[in-house]
């Protein structure tokens, strides 16, 4: 069987059809709840942490989110959230504890994509974002300013990095289904 993985840096960008099997994978509702809130907002693992104890950064349509990474291009941003996101982040801000660390959730991540059936190559606690900059893109090409700047990218890096993924037509055709109502 051929290895059909797409990877940006070395890092794991999933299919469609690999994220639901992942998530039927996840034994906890917790756990698949902050899976789905790194997956829905495109949001980087430690910004995530941040939010768990901001909460009132949550406005119940978007994200105002303060950038806890140094380099950061933008100090400061609005993350968009498509009703997924919105459930998603509901869920996870009522959640008794905040993420793992990263190691634990990068295990956590292994362990649950054995479970699934998933190949393990190239998957981190990186992969939800990059997964979904790049449906993003992929489903709204003609937004992809818009995008970038929910993510927190600069249209260079986006463009190098996300744009012309080999996704298939199906792959691109069930990412909406995902990605439905974020403009």
């Amino acid at each position: 069987m051929k290895n059909d993985n797409i990877y940006k840096t070395g890092v794991r960008i999933f299919r469609p059809c690999e994220i639901k099997k992942l998530i039927e994978a996840i034994p906890k509702g917790e756990f698949k709840d902050k899976f789905e809130a790194l997956l829905f907002t495109g949001m980087r693992y430690e910004e995530m942490r941040w939010l768990f104890k901001h909460k009132d950064a949550f406005t119940g349509e978007t994200i105002h989110l303060i950038s806890t990474k140094i380099k950061a291009l933008h100090k400061e941003r609005y993350v968009r959230l498509n009703n997924n996101g919105k459930r998603a982040i509901e869920r996870f801000l009522r959640s008794k504890r905040n993420l793992p660390t990263r190691d634990g959730w990068n295990q956590n991540l292994l362990r649950w994509a054995k479970l699934a059936g998933i190949d393990t190559d190239g998957i981190s606690s990186k992969s939800t974002r990059k997964t979904w900059e790049s449906w993003l893109v992929s489903t709204y090409p003609d937004k992809a300013i818009l995008i970038f700047l929910s993510i927190g990218h600069s249209d260079k890096v986006s463009m190098e990095y996300y744009l012309m993924l080999p996704f298939s037509e199906k792959d691109k055709e069930d990412m909406k289904y995902f990605t439905d109502g974020w403009i």
